[in-house]
């Protein structure tokens, strides 16, 4: 079917190949939005996961379908209206001191309802499909006259209620299953939505109430700041909505695509996720006129309950669906080795290939996060230590004025600190580059003055912090009369302040990473880019508010005026940092690609009237003409001052890992009618290479396994490669269970042989397709319920028999070495009814003495060899992923998951004995790069030796007196060069003695750099002497009178 059909039909239509659905839906929603139509007469084109294009039809919000009489009704909508009315007559009709006890249990019920119930649901769509592969396998939507439906009242049932709310563009059953299915959620989500905000406005009545002796004042301030921020709610729920329609309210793109160009503008300027952020600003307003710390307690609960459904339920959906790395390109052009560009400082590490750049920075081993504490690293555990001296200090100290007092001077001086003195660093380095110079004038190189940098950043800020949150404890009293004035609310504000400032950091963190956090545009020259993303989408300086309201909050909290001065000189400083030191260096590296103004600045004032905006106008010109006064009249007198003035401060996700199975023990009754005979499993794969050349087979070898039950005495053990996919081909009788399913198992962590009691932490498939509510338990199905003439039976028997085949790969498989099964379970159960020959997941040990060096004498090539076709298996041997060559990147997906990495990283330590973070495995991209590194690595770790560059030689010279023989390093067999007739043949030298003498010789050169070879080394009978060349003619010579 061409675009010109897909134009006219309103039926759904397959597009040719799948990829080029999302192109079509693209090509036809940009024609409707260009078209001269109304825009009522508008069509929007969504598209299926399996590529059907159909015309998604006009729906309406869900307040104007239940409330709205132009709007037609269903039954749906008369329950919905009576469920909430029900709720209305239950406040009246109980009794007052039960009122409120009652709604806060119905007020929780229906919003775990919805952040729970509704992201559960969500989450199973999202990653298993399991509410669309639930209608099918119910068959809700074929249509009975076909025979095919069960449940045909249900389906005349669902057609008209569906039918009757979209009355146009609109036929159930041309409506693909996804959309059909997301009509159904919706209308669940309806009822769940509804009920959870009205049940809330009827708590907050039984709530309500006059505080005794408030103000006339403070009531008229309640209720007009109350209403206002209940406005402001309502109005940021009608512009998301007129921004991402019904299709994303009710999280549609988690049934069905539309591609469309989008204007996220209006609310979506003003802050991250509007309508669970400032979007309930309502709920707080509410609060405010009920005045009950009842109500706003659950307010608080209900909005964290709303955030945590953003974490873990929208948010990682979001980052598949929209964030997904692009297809991978292939290069028809030959990799070029470039292993000889590198100059002999190039900032590598221990001879490999370098990670960071005079650009950039290296990637790995981050400072920042818990999960990245070193204890190894001197930064790390002189912060820990500090940490520990400042809280028993804190702690064992008493809370008297002296104390308190040099508290809070200490407290003063590590902010004067952390904002001058870290401020004039960054100015030099800005202007002069002065640390970097520093460090360069040492000979290192520029990421050790970045290391050294990000120390000494690091711990001036946890210090800064750790000093004020000691004074801060000195200083505060706990209430003795928590309802006694304004105290309990003082905490609540304050705490919710400190947790704005906690989620400002993390997303400055987020959206800076590393590199823009501790300044790196201050330390490595790359390309001027400049683009706004996450909070920085909304503001330009976070810090300048948002980044400090946790100091305001503690000042809050004590209302200690101690600790108001700490906040406010820590505002202050920071306001003048962004002033005069992070805004001009921005300034001249992005010059005028500087936004003048912040996503949330240009929507209020868009919604200015138009006598406001013309003043605000007027008020930024007078305020811009002032600053540029001042910064005039700062760089006039700078010269005159002693120093100048440089200040400034800079402040700061497994769940749901694995769809696991619940174990049930329990013996099936209907076991009875099943013979264990009947049931078999067989097993194939890429058999475990033990060659010395480390060859990878690709393709499944012959060798197989039969179920325990037909085990031989002479059977060898079998063993598979690392990460390698494993077919099993089982056998069942005609009537086995239709919901039976195949798992992967450790064989110690099953004692018992006829029922499983561990969970197969997803690693299982089905024995037939769309039995489960699950497409996980389908991935993997090759062939299912082939019938087998029992002709070919061997077992004496002659009744028919059905097989199968699955495949288990990348998640299903166990990413480790060990012993392991399959086990054979009947009825979706955990009884067993056959179980594979355990076989090992193994990795090839990589032995130096069994491989062959290059040209070079190195055995890198070797490694590479041996390394290529084991990260092939760790990448899933997925094209888009794992790469063909040594040379060929990693596909960018290897940089977005960890686990990938985290895979190439066992294999290297089983292999090389060589521990990498996953981190590097990243950074270095290709095979050949963590060859490198694997070989420089090995050089490191054995004693004293120094790892060799790529152009490095050793050579060794033997000596008996008449005859001189030499080899390169590493030693194989030695090339005689020259000798007389009775030459004494090839010599193998052991490699302990070896490399003892390459230490030897590296040692006695270490500090001689020479462009002309020292001469070659004298004859000494029955003596071994050596000589070491180097990339700058380095050379020596040493002799042991006592080497063989």
């Amino acid at each position: 079917m061409d675009e010109a059909g897909l134009r006219e039909r309103n039926t759904p239509q397959r597009a040719p190949v799948a990829e080029k659905a999302k192109q079509a839906v693209q090509e036809l929603n940009a024609e409707e939005y260009h078209s001269e139509k109304d825009m009522k007469d508008k069509r929007t084109f969504g598209r299926t996961p399996n590529g059907i294009v159909f015309t998604v039809p006009q729906t309406h919000d869900m307040v104007s379908q239940l409330l709205s009489p132009s709007q037609p009704k269903n039954i749906s909508d008369i329950i919905v209206l009576l469920i909430l009315g029900l709720h209305g007559l239950t406040l009246y009709l109980l009794p007052t001191f039960l009122r409120i006890p009652v709604f806060a249990m119905v007020f929780l019920f229906w919003r775990g309802c919805y952040n729970a119930g509704i992201g559960y649901l969500l989450y199973i769509q999202s990653n298993h499909r399991r509410l669309v592969a639930w209608a099918k396998k119910r068959k809700l939507f074929i249509n009975p006259a076909t025979g095919g439906n069960p449940h045909p009242m249900l389906y005349y049932f669902i057609k008209r209620e569906l039918e009757t709310k979209i009355p146009h563009d609109y036929k159930f059953e041309e409506a693909p299953i996804e959309y059909n299915t997301w009509l159904v959620f919706r209308r669940i989500v309806d009822l769940i939505l509804m009920c959870d905000f009205v049940s809330y406005c009827l708590f907050a009545m039984a709530c309500g109430g006059t505080p005794l002796g408030e103000s006339i004042f403070m009531t008229v301030f309640r209720w007009v700041a109350g209403w206002t921020l209940v406005g402001f709610n309502l109005w940021v729920k009608i512009d998301a909505h007129r921004v991402v329609k019904d299709y994303a309210w009710y999280w549609g793109d988690f049934f069905y695509l539309i591609d469309q160009e989008l204007t996220f503008d209006g609310v979506f300027e003003m802050a991250p996720h509007p309508m669970y952020s400032v979007g309930y600003a309502g709920y707080y307003g509410i609060s405010l006129m009920a005045a009950s710390y009842n109500v706003l307690f659950i307010s608080i609960i209900a909005h964290a309950a709303q955030f945590a459904f953003l974490v873990w339920v929208e948010n990682p959906h979001i980052d598949k669906t929209y964030n997904s790395p692009p297809s991978r390109t292939r290069s028809s052009e030959p990799m070029i080795d470039t292993d000889y560009a590198y100059a002999i400082d190039d900032g590598r590490v221990n001879g490999a290939p370098p990670l960071a750049t005079t650009n950039q920075p290296s990637p790995v081993h981050n400072l920042l996060g818990i999960q990245n504490i070193d204890l190894y690293r001197t930064t790390d555990t002189s912060v820990i230590l500090l940490q520990l001296y400042v809280f028993f200090l804190t702690i064992l100290t008493p809370s008297t004025p002296v104390f308190q007092s040099l508290f809070v001077a200490n407290a003063a001086i590590w902010r004067i600190w952390y904002s001058l003195g870290i401020g004039y660093v960054l100015n030099r380095q800005s202007t002069k580059k002065k640390w970097t110079r520093h460090f360069l004038k040492y000979g290192e190189s520029t990421e050790e003055a970045w290391r050294q940098w990000k120390g000494t950043y690091h711990l001036s800020m946890t210090m800064c912090y750790a000093t004020f949150i000691a004074a801060t404890w000195k200083l505060y009293a706990i209430p003795s009369d928590w309802s006694y004035g304004m105290a309990l609310l003082k905490h609540v504000v304050g705490l919710g302040m400190i947790s704005l400032q906690v989620w400002t950091a993390v997303s400055v963190y987020d959206s800076l990473g590393e590199f823009g956090w501790f300044f790196g545009d201050f330390f490595f020259d790359h390309a001027p880019k400049l683009t706004y993303g996450g909070i920085y989408r909304f503001l330009n300086n976070p810090e300048r508010v948002m980044g400090f309201a946790g100091v305001w909050g503690a000042a809050l909290i004590t209302g200690s005026s101690a600790i108001f001065f700490l906040a406010l000189l820590s505002h202050i400083l920071s306001l003048v940092f962004i002033q005069f030191v992070e805004r001009p260096h921005m300034q001249k590296l992005y010059g005028q690609s500087l936004r003048r103004e912040s996503g949330l600045v240009r929507s209020l004032k868009r919604s200015l009237p138009p006598p406001l905006r013309q003043w605000q106008g007027s008020m930024d010109r007078m305020l811009s003409e002032t600053v540029d006064f001042v910064e005039d009249f700062v760089d006039a007198a700078r010269p005159r001052l002693a120093a100048g003035v440089s200040i400034f401060v800079r402040d700061s996700t497994a769940l749901f890992k694995h769809p696991t199975r619940i174990s049930v023990t329990r013996l099936e009754p209907d076991l009875a009618g099943y013979d264990l005979k009947d049931y078999s499993i067989e097993i194939s794969g890429s058999h475990l290479s033990l060659s010395s050349k480390h060859q990878s087979r690709s393709d499944y070898a012959d060798g197989t396994a039969r179920s325990y039950t037909d085990s031989t005495a002479d059977f060898k053990p079998l063993e598979f490669e690392y990460g390698a996919p494993i077919r099993v081909r089982w056998t069942a009788p005609l009537n086995h269970s239709k919901k039976d399913w195949v798992g992967l198992y450790r064989v110690a962590d099953n004692a018992s042989r006829e029922a499983t009691r561990v969970a197969s932490q997803g690693r299982w498939v089905a024995t037939i397709r769309d039995q489960y509510d699950s497409s996980t338990a389908d991935q993997g199905i090759l062939v299912s319920d082939s019938r087998v003439s029992g002709i070919s039976r061997k077992d004496g028997e002659s009744q028919d028999y059905l097989t199968g085949e699955m495949e288990f790969s990348g998640d299903k498989l166990w990413w480790t070495t060990g012993v392991f099964e399959f086990r054979y379970h009947h009825n979706g159960k955990h009884n067993v009814m056959a179980i594979s020959l355990p076989f090992n997941i193994g990795i090839s040990r990589f032995d130096e003495d069994d491989v062959e060096q290059d040209a070079n004498g190195l055995i890198r090539s070797a490694v590479q060899e041996a390394l290529l076709p084991v990260v092939r298996n760790c990448f899933d041997r997925d094209p888009e992923i794992a790469p063909y060559t040594a040379s060929e990147p990693f596909g960018s997906v290897v940089g977005r998951k960890d686990k990938y990495a985290k895979r190439v990283v066992y294999a290297v330590h089983q292999m090389f004995g060589v521990e990498f973070a996953p981190e590097v495995v990243q950074a270095d991209g290709n095979v050949k790069n963590l060859a490198w590194r694997i070989c420089n690595a090995k050089m490191v770790l054995v004693s004293g030796r120094r790892p060799l560059l790529s152009d490095e030689s050793v050579l060794i010279d033997v000596y008996d007196g008449r005859h001189r023989i030499a080899c390169h390093h590493p030693v194989e067999p030695v090339h005689r060069i020259t000798g007389n007739s009775d030459s004494i043949g090839p010599i193998l030298l052991p490699k302990v003695i070896f490399f003892g003498l390459i230490d030897y010789a590296a040692g006695y050169t270490r500090g001689i750099r020479s462009e002309a070879p020292i001469k070659p080394t004298r004859e000494v009978g029955s003596s071994l002497t050596i000589g070491y060349i180097g990339r700058l003619g380095m050379h020596a010579t040493a002799a042991d009178r006592g080497a063989p």
